[in-house]
């Protein structure tokens, strides 16, 4: 568990599944505009459960870190922050992905939670690069990728599909620069 003055923060567990489809439901409106569409039954409970083991053993395998977090003495899934496509061997790297409860944004939430993950990954996990994109619109997520390190190294055009159409993204990514073992 990671403690920060507001939340708590914790791998996903199998336990979490339910808080996870409730969270994503919760703020289904407030992340579209930033997602892939998600096919018929994506978030059925079943489906929930079975992709939480999945991230439980993509955790174990050391393939991916996904994290949630809550405020203090709440149950609720307040953010998510999911380290995925972990590449081991001289790249040392990973995708990041997260998002905020629609109902907590502009609080700087968000940037405590990955001010405390990032360096578990970089220390915890040795990942000597962080990468993360945005769509060039989405000014939120340039500000807070730049107060938490992370420099533009590009623009990749038709990058992903989101909400049904290719589209551009900023490419951003933080260096450890601790030296390795």
């Amino acid at each position: 568990m990671i403690e920060t003055e507001r939340t708590l923060i914790g791998p996903v567990a199998e336990s979490d599944a339910a808080a996870l489809r409730a969270y994503y439901l919760r703020n289904a409106a407030h992340l579209a505009p930033w997602e892939p569409r998600r096919p018929e039954g994506y978030h059925e409970a079943a489906e929930w459960q079975a992709r939480v083991q999945g991230y439980v053993t993509e955790a174990v395998e050391g393939r991916a870190y996904r994290f949630v977090a809550r405020l203090r003495g709440d149950s609720a899934i307040l953010a998510v922050a999911n380290f995925t496509n972990v590449v081991r061997g001289p790249f040392l790297a990973c995708m990041l992905g997260y998002s905020l409860d629609g109902a907590h944004e502009g609080r700087g939430l968000m940037h405590e939670v990955l001010s405390a993950v990032i360096p578990w990954l970089e220390e915890e996990a040795g990942l000597h690069r962080i990468m993360a994109n945005h769509l060039p619109e989405n000014t939120r997520s340039a500000a807070l990728l730049a107060r938490l390190g992370f420099e533009v190294e590009g623009r990749a055009r038709d990058y992903l599909q989101i909400g049904g159409r290719w589209r551009d993204h900023v490419l951003t990514a933080r260096i450890n620069d601790t030296p390795a073992p």
